[in-house]
């Protein structure tokens, strides 16, 4: 599957206000990125960080709801995510040439 045909689909089961589309989206991205931290500190607290394949199941349904959010956004912004996804990877490849993938800021 591409990143075009994934936002076709999720476009087709978005049920939200439009009117608030973009605060709706953003809070849901938080919320699901959120739910990832809490299923790894959980593995970190009561697993020592060990993970079997219910624990990864559990992340990986929970990153295809940080993906659709995502993806939705870029409905929203008509954005397509394979442009998003090129632009960050040539993002990360500017910084690791110029030796600053470590370090604060956006404009590394």
């Amino acid at each position: 599957m591409t990143f075009m045909e994934y936002q076709k689909e999720t476009g087709a089961t978005a049920i939200y206000p439009k009117e608030k589309a973009l605060e709706y989206l953003a809070l849901g991205l938080t919320s699901e990125a959120g739910e990832v931290a809490g299923k790894v500190k959980k593995l970190i607290r009561d697993k020592k960080g060990i993970m079997n394949d219910a624990d990864a199941a559990a992340i990986r349904a929970e990153l295809g709801d940080v993906l659709w959010y995502i993806s939705e956004l870029c409905n929203l912004m008509e954005m397509p995510m394979h442009l998003v996804a090129a632009a960050n990877l040539k993002k990360l490849d500017a910084r690791k040439h110029n030796n600053t993938i470590s370090g604060d800021g956006d404009n590394r």
